[in-house]
This record gives C-alpha cells, sequence and structure tokens, in this order.
C-alpha cells in the first residue's frame, strides 16, 4: 500500500514537472500578436486635438498605440511637393492603412497605391474627382470621409458677404498644386455672381509667395479674403492672419484653427469630430472590411465661428444677424 501511494506520488511529480518544462516551451511556440501599422500622412503639420480625436477614437475599438497599433507619422509642413516621396516610403515599408488628412495627401497616396487601404478625412468630392465610382459603395482602395471642400466655398463667401456690410472685392487664396482647389474656385465664381461680388483670384505655392500675394490684393483693393484650406496656408496660419491684420483685410477660412490664429471667421465641418469617425473605418479595415465596400461619409453639422477680438482690431463693425448664427465667438 505505501508502495502504491509512492508510486502516485512519483508520478504526480513528474507531470508537474513535464508541465513546468513544456510550458515555456509553448509560450515561445505561440505567435506574438500583430502589430498593425497605420500612416498618418499630412501636408502640414499635425495639431494635437486631431492626434488626440483619432487615438481615443481607436481606443474605443481597444486599439492601443503601442500595443496592437503604431501610428507612423508622416507631415510635409506645407511643402506639397513633398508629398509623393512620403506616399511612396510609406508604401515601401508595407504600411497597413494610409490615413491621407486632406485632399493633397490623399492624391499622392493615390498615386503611390492602388492596393493599401487608404481612408482619407478632410477629401474632396471623391466621384467628381474620380477616385471612387460611388459614394454607398466606393470600389478599389478608398473610403473614409468627404468634407465637400468644394461645396462649402460659396457657404463661406455668403457669410463673409454678411458679415462685411458693403462687400464688392474678394480676393480668393488658393495654391494651384492642391487638388480640389480648381472646383471650389469655379463654384465661387458662380456664387460671386449671385452676390454681385467681384473676386481677385491670387495663387500661392509656396510661403515665400505669401507677402507678394497680399501686396497685390492691396493693390486691387480688396475688401476681403477667401482662404481656401490647404496644407500651406494651415502651416503659415499665424503668418497669415498677421499679414491679413497688417493689410486690414477680414479673412474668411476653413478650419476652425485659422481662427483661432487670429482670421476672422471660418465655416467647416468639427475637425476633431472628423478625425475620431477615421478611426471607426481604420478599425473595420483592419479588421477585415475592404475599403471598396464602406460607405463614404458625409459632414451633416458645421461650424461657423467668429473671432470678434479680430473684428475689433480691424475696426469692422459686425451686423448682429451673423453674431447670433455663430456656433462659437472668440472674444
Amino acid at each position: 500500500m505505501v508502495m502504491g501511494r509512492t508510486l502516485i506520488r512519483l508520478a504526480v511529480g513528474a507531470a508537474v514537472l513535464l508541465l513546468l518544462v513544456a510550458a515555456p516551451l509553448a509560450a515561445e511556440a505561440q505567435p506574438a500578436a500583430k502589430v498593425f501599422h497605420v500612416a498618418w500622412l499630412s501636408a502640414s503639420s499635425t495639431f494635437p486635438e486631431a492626434v488626440n480625436a483619432f487615438r481615443h477614437g481607436l481606443q474605443e475599438f481597444r486599439w492601443v498605440e503601442g500595443r496592437n497599433i503604431l501610428i507612423v507619422y508622416r507631415h510635409a509642413e506645407g511643402q506639397l511637393e513633398r508629398l509623393p516621396e512620403m506616399a511612396a516610403e510609406l508604401v515601401r515599408m508595407k504600411v497597413d492603412v494610409i490615413l491621407a488628412t486632406s485632399p493633397a495627401p490623399l492624391a499622392a497616396a493615390r498615386k503611390a497605391t492602388q492596393t493599401i487601404p487608404i481612408v482619407m478625412v478632410f477629401g474632396p468630392d471623391p466621384v467628381e474627382a474620380g477616385l471612387i465610382v460611388g459614394l454607398a459603395r466606393p470600389g478599389g482602395n478608398i473610403t473614409g470621409l468627404t468634407s465637400l471642400s468644394a461645396d462649402l466655398s460659396p457657404k463661406q463667401l455668403e457669410l463673409l458677404n454678411e458679415m462685411v456690410p458693403g462687400l464688392s472685392r474678394v480676393a480668393v487664396l488658393w495654391n494651384p498644386t492642391n487638388p480640389w482647389h480648381a472646383s471650389g474656385v469655379k463654384r465661387l465664381e458662380v456664387a460671386a455672381r449671385a452676390l454681385r461680388v467681384r473676386l481677385q483670384i491670387v495663387g500661392v505655392r509656396k510661403p515665400d509667395e505669401l507677402d507678394a500675394a497680399f501686396v497685390a490684393m492691396a493693390r486691387e483693393r480688396a475688401d476681403a479674403i477667401l482662404s481656401l484650406p490647404d496644407g500651406l496656408t494651415f502651416a503659415h496660419r499665424v503668418r497669415l492672419a498677421a499679414l491679413a491684420a497688417k493689410h486690414r483685410l477680414p479673412t474668411m477660412n476653413g478650419l476652425i484653427e485659422y481662427t483661432e490664429a487670429g482670421g476672422l471667421a471660418s465655416y467647416w465641418p468639427n475637425s476633431t469630430e472628423m478625425f475620431r469617425r477615421a478611426a471607426g473605418y481604420v478599425h473595420r479595415i483592419l479588421s477585415g472590411s475592404r475599403p471598396g465596400d464602406l460607405p463614404i461619409e458625409q459632414p451633416t453639422k458645421f461650424e461657423f465661428v467668429i473671432n470678434l477680438k479680430t473684428a475689433r482690431a480691424l475696426g469692422l463693425t459686425m451686423p448682429s444677424s451673423p453674431l447670433l448664427r455663430a456656433d462659437r465667438v472668440i472674444e
């Protein structure tokens, strides 16, 4: 009987020893969890609110940077000519998804790859641009959100006309190399005729052309500026506001960051919400969805922001109607 108990103890001990030896080997045999690489391709420097919104959006789906996902950042700092090589580099890195934050990065990414999924954030009308076959079912490797960039330009002109009494001549600051700007200018020309406002189209491709652009505006006696959103002007938005103040020109912009930098007003979808929702597209793609099957999302809410401090500095007496309609007034 004692011999039997001894044999049992020896057998149990051997089994435990085998488990202890096998456990590390089994752990070593387990493949490491994949870390997905998401590329952030931007025409300008990235503002923290956008990055935080995107990260928080990912965290809602249990994607944690450094654990199961890694974000690779590439910023052109307003130098759009750098974007094609940046996009090509990301393709060589074989990233899993490219987040194209505006039209210029989108164009560069689309040219660099037709296989890696691309999620756009502030895209132009992608059907009009020939990027996809339809909003409901894009096809190809592009999906995400459109900001209706070109379509917003007439509304921005309308609001500018309400804010600046006696407005008769508006300088339109655009970048001829931006993929959607030509479409925005065409829409503005139609809207200007309806409002009986004359337009002065001023192109800027590089930062060192900004000073000359403002001299041209002053020479033509512009009453105000409508600046089409662009990576170049976004990167130099503080300088843009300073030049506008120097020449005493009210400025209507797109993204709210222009207005926070000192521009008079902006009208645009909520930026942080757009980046948060873009994270949902990245999640679905990393979970197995094909980008071509994910419908393009269009914004439903737009923010009209006025910088009243800038208005006072310009000596602009603004009618009450725009102030009442504003979603936010910066004092």
